[in-house]
């Protein structure tokens, strides 16, 4: 897959690599002729390399080179590949999940493609669930619930779930960790780290992303969402956390049930969010339900800091009371408060319309690779922030807008920060949902009032603390940023008189 991609990312490359031979040159010109000399024969060796690589690249992929030709390549490789990796397990359906986001490792296509990954695979024996669910509670299935489900409701690459109901009457969802399961994703990742060492004896290979370090963070990752005692307190978190919202429901975790490799919460039974017609017959607008979760998503990312990652329609439930549930806390996100107020200067200057602004943010926030130019990729990103910020807020689609990010990514050197992968992951099937449950719904449009809300309560907050600190002598906290202010104030006007 490194040589793949470094292949495939080869041109875009060499755009780059051109523009700073061009620059060296000029060096040398003002250096003499003994320097010029020698650049002239890095071009040389630089050329014989390029003619090589092109070669390699034209027996490896067979010679398609034409714009309509390779998009057709690529699209056939990025269904080979998806295809493949369920067929491969566990380990590489979250890999494959994991990269449906990274525009800056992979083709568009590719990106596309593993986007649409489903964690769906046959369940495995019962007779196993039950042995398992009974070594882990050390007690008989009989003796620990009143009555469990022959077949599981629900099966994907890391456990199953089954209906039963405990000796005090509560009904609950048992979910069972597949067996040998650590063993077997222990083995994969131990397989791909000496794969990644053997990757590092090739520079170019590795030069587009940190392989070993991504693979540490899969790693991790993984290992926590297989835990799913840190389920159960991530699921009480994020219940505390919605303790005053009446309309969000996270079910209840049954810890004398709860071991790492079994989870017992509350049963909730509902109508999935994209079930459009269900909802109707039950007087339910779809409209309001996008409208409680991409206000619920802001609390969690600009308040809270820490977020649901995997908001697919098989983690939501619209309860029989009108009720949000939310299911399947393996999957978390966490901001730090540095991210939430960049993320806050990022909105400011989308209501500002500031493009350089915004540029500088993606600098901010890491988006550069390390050792690179800002100025020099600066103009691309003020270019297609500008196509957007000139459209209506309602006319932005936030899928569109993160696969031309993810285009300009995969050209220039750029690199998709950690902490941006379940950020933009959980946006975008936020979307997603949002769309199919109506055509017209626009993300940004439906998060503009709340995200107003939230930024005017927390800044007001950081605001009044800095004048606070300010006027009474107590030292310097921070820099008021006066401009930041009069925005803020500005848009406490327009909300007011909207209402």
């Amino acid at each position: 897959l490194g040589l793949y991609l470094s292949l495939e990312n080869y041109d875009a490359r060499c755009k780059f690599t051109r523009r700073m031979a061009a620059r060296w040159r000029e060096e040398a010109r003002a250096r003499g002729r003994v320097a010029l000399f020698q650049e002239w024969s890095r071009d040389l060796d630089r050329h014989a390399a390029d003619r090589l690589i092109r070669v390699t690249r034209f027996l490896i992929f067979r010679g398609a080179d034409g714009t309509d030709a390779k998009e057709r390549r690529l699209q056939q490789q990025a269904r080979w590949l998806t295809e493949h990796l369920v067929k491969l397990g566990p380990t590489f359906i979250k890999i494959g999940q994991a990269l449906g986001t990274r525009g800056d490792l992979l083709p568009l296509a590719y990106v596309k493609e593993l986007a649409t990954l489903q964690d769906r695979v046959p369940p495995f024996p019962t007779a196993e669930a039950y042995a398992r669910i009974e070594a882990e509670l050390d007690r008989g299935i009989q003796q620990a619930f009143a009555e469990i489900d022959a077949d599981p409701i629900a099966a994907a690459s890391l456990g199953q779930v089954y209906r039963a109901r405990l000796h005090t009457g509560e009904e609950v969802a048992v979910k069972v960790q597949r067996p040998d399961l650590t063993e077997a994703i222990s083995f994969d990742i131990s397989v791909l780290a000496h794969i990644v060492r053997f990757m590092k004896r090739f520079p170019q290979v590795n030069e587009n992303a940190d392989w070993e370090g991504m693979l540490h963070e899969f790693a991790e990752t993984i290992f926590e969402e297989m835990d799913y005692m840190e389920e159960g307190r991530n699921a009480d978190r994020f219940r505390q956390n919605f303790g005053e919202w009446r309309a969000i429901h996270v079910p209840q975790i049954y810890w004398s049930h709860t071991t790492a490799r079994v989870l017992t919460m509350e049963f909730i039974r509902g109508t999935k969010v994209i079930e459009i017609n269900a909802l109707r017959q039950r007087r339910i607008s779809p409209v309001k339900v996008n409208r409680l979760l991409v206000r619920a998503y802001l609390k969690q990312l600009l308040e809270d800091g820490f977020f649901h990652a995997d908001p697919h329609p098989g983690n939501l439930l619209v309860m029989e009371d009108g009720r949000i549930a939310f299911f399947d806390f393996g999957m978390v996100g966490r901001i730090t408060p540095r991210l939430q107020s960049m993320m806050i200067d990022s909105f400011f200057n989308v209501v500002g319309r500031d493009v350089s602004g915004l540029a500088q943010n993606l600098i901010d926030l890491n988006f550069l690779k390390p050792g690179v130019d800002a100025e020099k990729v600066r103009p691309v990103v003020e270019s297609l922030f500008q196509h957007y910020l000139n459209l209506k807020l309602g006319e932005v689609n936030f899928k569109e807008l993160t696969y031309d990010l993810a285009e300009v990514m995969y050209e220039y050197p750029f690199r998709l920060p950690a902490n941006f992968t379940y950020i933009i992951r959980a946006l975008m099937t936020l979307e997603g949902i949002g769309l199919v449950t109506d055509p017209e719904f626009s993300f940004f449009d439906t998060a503009k009032p709340y995200a107003k809300e939230f930024l005017l309560r927390r800044e007001g907050k950081q605001f009044r603390k800095l004048l606070f600190d300010k006027f009474t002598g107590r030292g310097e906290q921070g820099q008021i940023e006066w401009g930041k202010m009069w925005k803020l104030a500005k848009m406490a006007a327009r909300t007011y008189f909207e209402k």
